[in-house]
């Protein structure tokens, strides 16, 4: 999983450094999780990607494609030669993933806050069809300042969606820079657990942590799950650690040192 998730780092690097800007801190964060969820979690079948018990992933931050579509043509779920036209007119490999992409994109999610209300909707109708399919969706720290997130989180609670995961990718960043510039979140884990849900806080970067999170929420019975999952943008790459840049500008000699540091780190 980590060699993977190492390789999933490239191809956000690749993606993107073509345009010279795009959503690589989320990406690089962004990767062990992904890698986890594709490649250890998610029930699927790359064969029928429309298998209808499958297990379903929102991308409520539907702006991070780069690690989003990385993953589906590693995991076998896109064509790989496709993702040459990131970003490009025309292209079904959009900035924001949509619907247009076929049905690996579960919901078209490009107005933040409402990923988890959708997820919600896809996790009562799969326990009412007798289907032990589950549902994940991603959202970002951000998006817990938008009201319809907490309207949905009392929802899943009350209604007992034990087949729901939440994940949270906390990587304390947003537009505008920190997220306690806009609005305090903290303490989050603790929010998520009083509104009824198992709650989990996990480094982002832990694969075996975040294995054993993953293996705990599906053997809950009960309520729904929140993973509160602590990413740092720019993982993998010393020079763009930390750096809280919604959009980052990626020139070709920063793309190029990116990739370097990426090559010297790689896993045995």
């Amino acid at each position: 999983l980590a060699r993977i998730a190492h390789g999933l780092r490239r191809d956000v690097i690749r993606l993107v450094a073509p345009t010279g800007q795009g959503y690589v801190q989320q990406g690089l964060g962004a990767a062990d999780l992904f890698t986890v969820l594709y490649f250890a979690e998610l029930r699927l079948d790359p064969a029928d990607p429309a298998w209808p018990d499958r297990d379903r992933l929102l991308l409520s931050t539907a702006h991070n494609t780069a690690i989003f579509y990385a993953t589906l043509a590693a995991r076998g779920l896109v064509d790989a030669e496709g993702l040459a036209g990131y970003c490009l007119d025309g292209s079904p490999f959009e900035v924001n993933a949509s619907e247009r992409l076929g049905p690996v994109i579960e919901a078209t999610c490009g107005s933040l806050g409402q990923g988890l209300s959708v997820a919600i909707g896809m996790a009562l109708s799969r326990r009412r069809a007798g289907s032990d399919a589950r549902v994940y969706v991603i959202l970002g720290d951000g998006e817990l300042q938008e009201g319809q997130v907490w309207e949905a989180a009392l929802l899943a609670a009350s209604l007992g969606l034990a087949n729901l995961c939440l994940l949270i990718d906390d990587n304390r960043m947003q537009v505008e820079g920190h997220v306690d510039r806009v609005v305090r979140l903290d303490p989050i884990a603790d929010k998520w657990s009083a509104f009824g849900w198992a709650t989990e806080a996990v480094d982002g970067h832990d694969i075996p942590a975040l294995v054993d999170a993953l293996d705990r929420a599906r053997a809950n019975a009960t309520a729904p799950t929140c993973l509160v999952v602590r990413t740092l943008p720019g993982k993998g790459v010393p020079a763009l650690e930390g750096i809280l840049a919604h959009n980052l500008k990626l020139p070709p000699d920063v793309a190029r040192d990116a990739m370097a540091a990426l090559d010297q780190g790689t896993p045995a």
